[in-house]
């Protein structure tokens, strides 16, 4: 049992219910939580080493929220809280004093959880389970919260508010990216501190990407066993507090590190977008730690099975956060608010998306969450990204989310891969995938920027091992390979790994070009993985999450390479393109297989004709060109508007000649193309040839003058 600190010293007030979590008014700090059924919550008050030295019970319970004010406190004071009320996992509760809870508002973590069995609120190892009930203090085993004080100095900034249709995602780790970087302080490698540098943002910048995504930087644990196994929870899916920044991220001892970092980003005109996990937390099942929501308020905070003992697991983590529920939808509102309003992010990638859709009957795309979002003035002006899948019943929502959402298309990703690789039957869904997919995501007003499109992301093989690799490599992960995704669409184009064949080496350099230009070259919101713009390796890994090391950490040298250098190039040769027409960024959709818009788009057969349905449905066919014209004024300005723009694929395994269309009034110069070293030239009869497994991308003008 938790033994008592000493005697109540501090003054205590009424305070207010609102706003909820720990708040510094610049007297003193009010102390607010949520619990619909405790019966008493008591704040316990550390000191700088760490001991508890009181318990103070909140006086005042309205609108089931527990508060209470004390004048003598300042920011750094570092708390937790005990909640009594019945310890009844039959009847979906599990209060249990003797276990320090942190602040679902927490806006500080201190320090890092220890695993033992003094953290779960039943005894380990008892016969009845979680159905017994543990008296050991768990406070010698958690972080702590700590009040911050809010005040900064923003300065000059302001968010880059870049157009969707013009958005470049970055995805990228805090560590990963900076942890080798070598103009980075070894002090700030791998903190927020490090994403302020010149190097890592002049990169990013010059690359042409707009927006840095960053895996979730919310508070999260370590899964036990993977620390038994000397590795942890490195991609960060494991939150625990939704307004705290992880500690391990911070170089400093105050959050005001993360604003620093923000403004930096948003100096350098880049945006700052979150990945983050409100579809379940750190908690686990039934037989899971009481860390926080658990013993504050399980039946409010947690979907519940038909058996309230045990819990919905639509995330494949042992629970489901409820945002059917008013107290659980507030924080995660207030928890978004607070991020884009004190911290300055710009948007949200939103795992597992479809749990946070999800109502009593299943997806609804106007249910409590996604309605409260939409009408939210503040976050319905954010980027909103959803990842549209989970694993639950009629999990898989691809191009259902509602209007002002953009979503991850999985379907790009494996058509492109599909393609590439080889696979018959798949140039008629190409075509419409690098159109912006409307299929999916023309309807209710939606644009082409809805549809996020990805080669790869940090699930999965980084492009290089999609290039290399047959299959997944995961041993490192200690799980016998049964971790990680089979469905990986890859091709190791002769050899496993590593090979000294020049040939292979050459292809699948050559390979990872198509699927780059691909992706920068379709309508709809291209996200880059971050290190494949030079080739990174994870020697195969498909499921990199619980490695952090140099398996994970982006090789800054390879980055300089002769290889590396080249493909950084063309990345950022293929981004400045798109930046400059924006006949590849479209604002709306085009029915390019009916020619729409005028006839401004059009399919092509490698001879020149138009493509008809026995091309379409030919299962061979694995070559097209798709133009994409631009205005025919002639106002004596060199516009790029006023181009057409030919885009030549040749996914085959054989060379192919193009018959360029031709016209006395036009100019064809080939842009960028995939092959090595020169671009070819047309011939003199005005056609292009591409060697096996190549794209070319070609522009023409009208000459002036020209009747």
């Amino acid at each position: 049992m938790s033994p008592r600190p000493s005697v109540q010293a501090s003054r205590v007030r009424a305070g207010r219910p609102f706003p909820l979590g720990a708040t510094w008014d610049g007297l003193g700090v009010n102390f607010a939580l949520y619990s619909r059924h405790a019966t008493k919550v008591e704040l316990c008050l550390f000191n700088e080493r760490d001991r508890e030295v009181e318990r103070i019970v909140l006086p005042e319970y309205t609108d089931e929220i527990w508060h209470g004010y004390l004048p003598d406190a300042r920011p750094g004071q570092r708390y937790g809280y005990r909640v009594h009320g019945p310890y009844a996992p039959d009847a979906g509760h599990r209060f249990n004093p003797n276990k320090l809870l942190l602040d679902p508002y927490a806006r500080q973590i201190v320090g890092q959880l220890k695993w033992a069995p003094a953290l779960f609120g039943y005894t380990i190892g008892h016969k009845d389970k979680d159905l017994s009930f543990d008296k050991r203090d768990s406070a010698p085993f958690m972080p702590r919260c700590a009040v911050v004080d809010p005040a900064f100095t923003w300065g000059r900034d302001q968010p880059p508010s870049v157009a969707w249709e013009d958005t470049v995602i970055y995805e990228a780790h805090v560590r990963g990216l900076s942890m080798l970087h070598p103009s980075v302080d070894e002090r700030a490698r791998g903190t927020f501190s490090a994403l302020k540098h010149d190097g890592l943002l002049d990169h990013l910048k010059d690359l042409g990407a707009t927006a840095l995504e960053l895996l979730p930087v919310h508070a999260h644990v370590d899964d036990q066993h993977l620390l038994q196994r000397g590795l942890r929870n490195y991609w960060g899916y494991n939150t625990l507090a939704f307004f705290a920044p992880e500690p391990r991220f911070l170089s400093t001892s105050t959050v005001a590190e993360f604003k620093q970092m923000v403004a930096a980003v948003h100096a350098a005109g880049l945006e700052v977008i979150l990945d983050v996990v409100y579809n379940h937390t750190a908690e686990g099942n039934e037989l899971g730690p009481t860390l926080s929501f658990k013993g504050i308020d399980n039946a409010s905070y947690y979907r519940l099975a038909d058996d309230p003992r045990y819990y919905v697991n639509d995330t494949g983590t042992g629970n489901t956060f409820d945002l059917t529920n008013a107290g659980a939808l507030r924080m995660v509102m207030d928890s978004l608010r607070y991020w884009v309003q004190d911290m300055h992010v710009d948007g949200f990638r939103f795992d597992l998306a479809t749990i946070l859709g999800r109502e009593r009957e299943g997806f609804d795309p106007s249910g409590s969450f996604l309605d409260a979002v939409r009408q939210d003035p503040v976050l319905s002006q954010a980027k909103l990204i959803a990842e549209p899948w989970d694993i639950g019943p009629g999990g898989y929502q691809l191009g259902q989310f509602p209007p002002g959402w953009a979503e991850w298309n999985d379907k790009f990703r494996d058509n492109v891969r599909a393609l590439w690789r080889g696979d018959g039957g798949q140039l008629p869904e190409f075509a419409t995938r690098i159109m912006g997919s409307a299929d999916l995501f023309n309807h209710k007003g939606r644009r082409p920027a809805a549809s996020v499109n990805f080669v790869t992301a940090h699930d999965g093989f980084t492009l290089h091992d999609l290039v290399s690799y047959n299959d997944k490599h995961n041993e490192a992960n200690g799980e016998e390979g049964r971790d990680g995704s089979d469905h990986n669409i890859a091709w190791n184009h002769g050899a496993e790994g590593p090979t000294d064949d020049a040939g292979i080496t050459a292809l699948r350099a050559r390979q990872m070009r198509n699927l780059l230009a691909s992706l920068l070259f379709s309508q709809g919101t291209p996200m880059l993985l971050a290190g494949d713009e030079f080739g990174r390796t994870q020697q195969g890994n498909n499921n990199a999450y619980c490695q952090d090391n140099a398996l994970t950490w982006l090789d800054w040298d390879q980055a300089g390479s002769e290889q590396g250098a080249l493909q950084i190039a063309f990345v950022r040769k293929a981004l400045k393109l798109r930046r400059r027409y924006p006949q590849l960024r479209r604002g709306r959709f085009l029915d390019a297989r009916d020619g729409g818009d005028g006839g401004s788009v059009e399919w092509l057969r490698s001879d020149g004709a138009a493509m008809g349905e026995a091309d379409w449905n030919d299962p061979e066919a694995r070559v097209l060109m798709l133009r994409m014209g631009g205005s025919d004024v002639d106002d004596g300005e060199r516009r790029p508007e006023h181009e057409t723009l030919l885009l030549v694929v040749n996914a085959g395994h054989a060379e192919v000649r193009f018959a360029v269309p031709s016209a006395s009034d036009r100019h064809w110069r080939v842009l960028l193309a995939t092959t090595a070293g020169q671009p070819p030239a047309l011939d003199d009869d005005g056609g292009l040839t591409l060697p096996d497994r190549s794209m070319a991308l070609l522009a023409s003008r009208p000459v002036r003058g020209a009747p």
